[in-house]
C-alpha cells in the first residue's frame, strides 16, 4: 500500500485539507472522534455540518478504528481544536508511531496549561516527535472553491518544513516556510481574540475607523506578548500575523468575528456560543491570553476588555469607553 496522509479531525479545516491532498492524487484517510458523525459524512460524501456544499473526493477514505488510522501514515494532520487536542491524543497515542511527523492546524492556547498546540503534542507524545504548524489566512470555504490562498509551514526543522511546504502546495494554495513556530502559533491563537473584538464593533455598527484602530492596536498588543515569549516581531507583521488577523477580522465566514458580532448585537456569551456551528477558539483562548499577559507582565487592554465582556458581564459600551479614555501616550 502507498504512503497515506492521516487526517485527525473531521471539521472544516481537516476536510478541506483532505480535499486538497486527494486532488493531488495522494492517499488520504480521515478520522473523527464521533463514529456516527464520521459515518454520516462518508455516506453523504459531503461534510454537511462543517463544510456544506462540496462533494468529497471518492478517493477519500474514512476510518473510525483508532488502531488503523495511522497504518502506513507518512504524515499525520492534527485538525482538532486546541481545547480538545489533549483528550483526542490521549485516546490515540498508543497507536501512533513517534517517527511520523505531525502537521498541526489548530489555532489556540490550552486553558490551564497555557500550552500551544505543538507543546501539547510534545507533552502527550514525547519531546522527540516532529511537529510542523501550518497556519495562515485560510478560510475553509475559499480553499474548497480553490480561490488563491497562502499559509506558512513553521518548524524548527527546516527540512521538515520544506517537506510540508511541498506536500500542501498547489497552483491555488501557496505555502511558505518559517522557523519561528512560537510566533506562528501565537499569532494564530491571539488574532482570534482580536477578531471577537472586531465582530463586536460590527455588531454595534461601530464603523470602519474603529475597526482600523482595533486591528492596528490589536496587532501591537499581540506582538508585545509574542516577543516577550520569545517570538520574532517580524512574524506578527507577516502572513501568519497581520495577514491572518485581517482575514479573520473582516470575513463574514470567520467564526470568531461572527461570534463577536452576536455579542455586539446583545446576545450573551452562552447564546452566541450556542448559535455557532463549530468551536469558537478565541473565546477559550481569551482566558489563556489574559493569564499569559499576567505571567509575562504585558499590557493587553483589548484582550482584557474582551475577557471582561465575555466572562465578567461588562457592557460593550462601558468597555469601549474605558479603552478610549485610557491615559494618552505615544503610538
Amino acid at each position: 500500500m502507498s504512503d497515506v496522509i492521516s487526517i485527525i479531525g473531521d471539521g472544516a479545516m481537516g476536510t478541506v485539507l483532505a480535499m486538497i491532498l486527494c486532488r493531488k492524487g495522494l492517499a488520504v484517510r480521515m478520522w473523527g472522534y464521533d463514529r456516527k458523525q464520521l459515518a454520516e459524512i462518508a455516506a453523504a460524501r459531503e461534510n454537511i455540518k462543517f463544510l456544506p456544499g462540496y462533494n468529497l473526493p471518492e478517493s477519500l477514505v474514512f476510518e473510525s478504528n483508532d488502531s488503523k488510522i495511522f497504518h502506513d501514515a507518512k504524515f499525520v494532520v492534527s485538525a482538532v481544536p486546541c481545547q480538545f487536542m489533549r483528550s483526542v491524543w490521549q485516546r490515540l497515542e498508543s497507536h501512533f508511531e513517534r517517527r511520523v511527523p505531525i502537521v498541526t492546524v489548530a489555532k489556540g492556547i490550552e486553558n490551564d496549561t497555557l500550552m500551544r498546540p505543538d507543546e501539547i503534542l510534545a507533552d502527550m507524545l514525547g519531546p522527540q516527535i516532529k511537529v510542523v504548524a501550518l497556519s495562515g489566512p485560510t478560510i475553509s470555504d475559499e480553499l474548497a472553491r480553490q480561490l488563491p490562498a497562502t499559509a506558512a509551514a513553521a518548524s524548527a526543522d527546516q527540512e521538515l518544513a520544506i517537506q510540508v511546504q511541498r506536500l500542501f502546495s498547489t497552483p491555488y494554495f501557496r505555502i511558505y516556510t518559517n522557523n519561528d513556530i512560537v510566533g506562528v502559533e501565537l499569532a494564530g491563537a491571539l488574532k482570534n481574540v482580536i477578531a471577537i473584538a472586531a465582530g463586536i464593533i460590527d455588531g454595534i455598527s461601530g464603523g470602519d475607523n474603529a475597526k482600523a484602530a482595533l486591528l492596528s492596536r490589536g496587532l501591537a498588543e499581540i506582538t508585545r506578548l509574542g516577543v516577550a515569549m520569545g517570538a520574532r516581531p517580524e512574524t506578527f507583521a507577516g502572513l501568519t500575523g497581520l495577514g491572518d488577523l485581517v482575514t479573520t477580522c473582516i470575513s463574514p465566514k470567520g467564526r470568531n468575528r461572527s461570534f463577536g458580532e452576536r455579542i455586539g448585537r446583545g446576545q450573551t456569551t452562552q447564546q452566541a456560543l450556542a448559535a455557532t456551528n463549530s468551536v469558537v477558539e478565541g473565546a477559550a483562548t481569551c482566558k489563556s491570553v489574559c493569564s499569559l499577559a499576567d505571567r509575562y507582565n504585558v499590557e493587553m487592554p483589548i484582550t482584557q476588555a474582551v475577557y471582561q465582556i465575555l466572562f465578567e458581564g461588562k457592557s460593550v459600551q462601558q468597555a469601549i469607553s474605558e479603552l478610549m479614555q485610557r491615559q494618552l501616550k505615544a503610538q
